[in-house]
This record gives structure tokens, sequence and C-alpha cells, in this order.
């Protein structure tokens, strides 16, 4: 099992957009093979606050699951309620393991989902390829 760091509340420094109130806010996240960082912006794209797999307190390939995650969507959806958002714009990029936990997670907590939108790259057309041989 991953060490997991202590639950321990939540601290606002002083200039924190936190305080604020947004009555619709974005959430972004990006899986890669090694990590899942979420963030959460207001309309504008400024970032709020921010969480990850890594911050959790989860360490090397544990990093790259869904279960590590999970736990980072929980904890940017607990800094989300201190804002008294109504309602969430969800936009996801990459192709990591957590991006099936990290919806099934928002879905669950029960908070108003917008939208959502995949940005994912993908490769088309390609290079061109190798002539045929004649013989």
């Amino acid at each position: 099992m991953a060490r997991m760091k202590s639950k321990t509340p939540i601290k606002l420094s002083k200039k924190s957009r936190l305080k604020e109130k947004h009555p619709i806010t974005k959430i972004y996240l990006k899986a890669n093979q090694n990590n899942s960082i979420i963030t959460l912006t207001d309309l504008e794209g400024k970032v709020m606050a921010w969480s990850s797999s890594g911050k959790v307190g989860f360490k090397g390939t544990k990093k790259s699951t869904p279960f590590a995650s999970q736990k980072a969507t929980e904890e940017i959806i607990d800094k989300a309620r201190l804002v008294e958002s109504s309602s969430f714009h969800v936009i996801i990029n990459g192709g990591g393991g957590g991006r099936d936990s990290f919806l099934r997670a928002i879905q669950s907590s029960g908070i108003q989902i917008e939208s959502i939108k995949d940005t994912t790259g993908f490769p088309f057309g390609g290079p061109k390829a190798k002539n045929r041989r004649r013989v």
C-alpha cells in the first residue's frame, strides 16, 4: 500500500483566490503515463487550486494508478466547495490511467457538470510513406 499524507484541513493564504466566490469554474485534468495533474480555475483561466497524485502522497509507479488520480480529484473537489461553485466545466487532456477514475470521482461527488471536453491530441496524416520498389 502507498503511504499517504494524513488528512489535514485546507490552509488558505492571505492572497488565496479560494476566498472569492466563483459560480462557474473549470477543472482541467492532464493525465500522463506517470502522473495526473488536476487544476481548478475560474472562467478567465486563473488558477485557484491544483492537486496531483504526487502532492497527495503517492510516489514512483503508484502515481500513475487510477486510485491516486481519484484521491487527487477528491482533494480538488474539497477545495472547489470552498469557492461555492454551482457548476463546472471539465476539460481532459492525455491518455493516462487516471482519466476514468477522475470522471467517476467527479460524478460520484454530486457536483453539477455543465460540459465534459476531451482535448487529447492525436496524430493524423503522419510522415510520407516510402515509395514502392520498382524492379
